[in-house]
């Protein structure tokens, strides 16, 4: 067999565990992809032979080119302060299409994946690698270019922003998070019975812009308005995730942030939902996961 055959099947047999890595490291199928693929021009070039162990060289090969592809994405945004808030309209439609977003979802967490992007390049790739994937920080620290101690410092940062506190009690947290999740539920499924049921007859509905919207009024009230405005979009890209400490919910199609909704429950009814598209605002929410919710 061929060198570069042999090559070429070794790569096929890690590359689901690559693409893993990546995904979780930039939070974008295309992305991740590139990245992998850059990884086998690498490998490609290189004295395989040399390799002792071929899945944590070509891991360590892809967290680099992740690290790089994340300080430059940091830098973009940075050079981006003025660019235009990504308006959220319930009738909004995802860049990607419902089954390939539903499985992200369930692949990763729609919530992980924009916690993940609160955190530094450094602190997401300490934390993916160590947390996620096992990695012993002293095969990290080089990769961060920091000592093995600032690498578990980085590790340990990143894992009380994801893991926060709740700022309410267990139990108050349960039957909020319960009434949150009965909402998604109806609104994904259409149901407007179910979503009526779990409103408030004076409930508010409040949405936060950069800038007004024609299409959308800033302020809705009454349940039957409110629910009909609801139900425009199923509640597309969606997951429940703790907004400073309480229940809320973050809508991200394809991972990307677009807003985050707060809820008001009082005697099991929702009283106000609060939604939060201006980038600005966004920018000063705690966002983290849930108790229970799965890091894999």
């Amino acid at each position: 067999m061929e060198k570069h055959e042999w090559l070429a099947q070794a790569f096929e047999a890690e590359r689901s565990h690559l693409q893993a890595v990546a995904y979780r490291m930039l939070g974008s199928f295309v992305e991740a992809d590139d990245a992998v693929q850059e990884a086998w021009l690498h490998l490609s070039r290189a004295d395989a032979s040399s390799v002792k162990n071929l899945d944590r060289w070509l891991t360590t090969v892809v967290a680099r080119i992740c690290l790089d592809m994340l300080r430059a994405r940091k830098v973009r945004r940075e050079e981006s302060l003025e660019a235009a808030e990504l308006e959220l309209d319930p009738s909004h439609e995802s860049v990607i299409d419902p089954e390939q977003e539903a499985m992200l979802a369930d692949s990763v967490g729609l919530a992980l994946l924009v916690i993940l992007d609160t955190l530094s390049p450094a602190e997401r790739l300490a934390f993916v690698l160590h947390d996620i994937f096992a990695m012993p920080f002293e095969e990290i620290a080089p990769i961060v270019e920091r000592s093995e101690m600032a690498t578990r410092q980085l590790a340990s940062r990143a894992r009380r922003r994801v893991r926060d506190a709740p700022s309410i009690e267990d139990a108050n947290l349960t039957r909020n998070r319960d009434v949150i999740e009965a909402f998604l539920a109806a609104s994904r499924a259409g149901n407007f019975e179910a979503l009526l049921a779990l409103l408030d007859p004076d409930v508010v509905y409040r949405h936060e812009r950069a800038a007004p919207s024609k299409r959308t009024p800033g302020e809705i009230r009454g349940a039957l308005a409110v629910a009909k405005q609801l139900l425009r979009g199923h509640a597309r890209a969606v997951q429940t995730v703790l907004v400073n400490g309480v229940p809320g919910v973050v809508v991200a199609p394809a991972g990307r942030l677009l807003a985050v909704a707060t809820f008001t429950v009082t005697d099991g009814k929702i009283t106000l939902i609060d939604v939060i598209s201006d980038p600005a605002h966004l920018n000063c929410l705690h966002l983290a996961m849930l108790p229970d919710q799965d890091l894999a």
